[in-house]
């Protein structure tokens, strides 16, 4: 995702540990040149610095027995937005959960909840091999962390370099999801949607607190029914357009850009919509569009599900959907950034390959044939196309 969820789809969060504190610390998230975000699937990092890299180690999960009212530090106002997006992520993490659980018809989520020393924690819930789902996780999280100087300087260029600033405290939380359907005629989802703050390092005087919101939803199927695709693109134009008619062409392009495979020359999917390193409007507004988004994805996805999930299919065809997962690997392990920082730095392995499907197919030179409905998915991952 671009994992975050993954706050991607994970259980596990990349933390910084730079001397001599002795608290694990993580670097925070910056527009614009240097952009550091945190995938909301798989916890850990989006661009990163290679120096940051080498200085990352992995601060381990606390297993906890039952759910909290809330990971908010004690000191939070219940009407801060980091409380309001908490609430809304755990309620949509709960509103998508029974909805895939209703579809399934009999499996139910296995969950694991968990905390983390520094503060804060996280909810996976994992659906795997059930009637209708392959694979479903569905995982909300929210952390605290420090960022320590060397990024800040990083990321500020030539404003910071006549600071030496401590370490910056931020706060980062998420829901993310991938959902992986058996059906071949049943298409998979992604979405996370995420809030990050960071605030003044403690000798800069006068440094601005600085905030962010990310995510997206977007839709990969085997096979495509032009009536789901409309309807899919319509629901996220619709909840765009509630906000401002330059976002859904906006971040359509920008779903298409992110979730490219180069080495392919095709896309993962067809698209929807993705957005980063917003903060550019106004705040309200944001955290607004961003519960606007996730109330969406059940109904822009689960009538889908509902009309192809019992349909018959051969085994060419569940072939065919094999190989597109197979496509589904190859981004995530390639260039999903992160899913390659958490590989790269140690990361719980289970939480950074939950989006992972169970199933996936690589044949030597496969062409499908020209003018057969394998060949006009690809044609639309290769070239990309406006639905509504």
């Amino acid at each position: 995702m671009p994992p975050p969820a993954t706050l991607s789809a994970s259980s596990s969060f990349t933390l910084l540990s730079p001397s001599p504190s002795p608290k694990p610390k993580f670097p925070s998230f910056f527009p614009k040149r240097h952009s550091f975000a945190i995938n909301p699937r798989h916890h850990s990092l989006h661009s990163v610095p290679s120096s940051t890299v080498r200085c990352a180690v992995i601060e381990k999960e606390t297993p906890e027995a039952q759910r909290p009212d809330t990971f908010l530090r004690a000191n939070s106002s219940s009407s801060s937005v980091r409380a309001r997006f908490e609430k809304m992520i755990r309620e949509a993490q709960d509103t998508v959960c029974a909805a895939i659980e209703a579809a399934d018809g009999g499996a139910t989520f296995k969950e694991d909840v968990w905390s983390r020393p520094g503060g804060g924690g996280g909810i996976s819930r994992v659906l795997q091999d059930g009637a209708v789902w392959e694979k479903a996780g569905v995982n909300v999280s929210v952390v605290y962390g420090v960022m320590p100087p060397e990024a800040y300087r990083a990321a500020k260029g030539a404003a910071a370099a006549d600071h030496k600033p401590g370490p910056v405290p931020f706060f980062a939380s998420g829901i993310s999801s991938v959902l992986h359907p058996k059906n071949p005629f049943a298409p998979t989802l992604h979405f996370n949607y995420r809030y990050f703050e960071t605030d003044a390092p403690q000798d800069v005087p006068g440094a601005p607190r600085q905030w962010w919101f990310g995510g997206g939803t977007d839709l990969t199927p085997a096979y495509i029914f032009e009536e789901d695709v409309k309807h899919f693109h319509q629901v996220q134009k619709s909840a765009c357009d509630k906000f401002d008619p330059t976002f859904y062409p906006r971040f359509k392009k920008w779903c298409d850009d992110y979730f490219y495979i180069k080495h392919r020359d095709e896309r993962r999917g067809l698209g929807g919509i993705f957005f980063d390193d917003l903060n550019d409007y106004d705040q309200e507004m944001l955290l607004s569009f961003a519960t606007e988004c996730a109330n969406s994805v059940v109904p822009a996805y689960i009538p889908i599900i509902e009309k192809r999930k019992d349909l018959p299919f051969t085994d060419q065809q569940k072939a065919w959907q094999q190989l597109r997962r197979g496509r589904y690997v190859e981004f995530n392990l390639v260039y999903d950034r992160g899913t390659t920082f958490g590989l790269k730095t140690g990361g719980r392995i289970e939480s950074i390959l939950v989006s992972l499907p169970l199933t996936a197919r690589w044949e030597y030179d496969h062409k499908p044939e020209e003018g057969s409905e394998e060949w006009k998915l690809l044609d639309a991952c290769i070239n990309p196309k406006e639905w509504v």
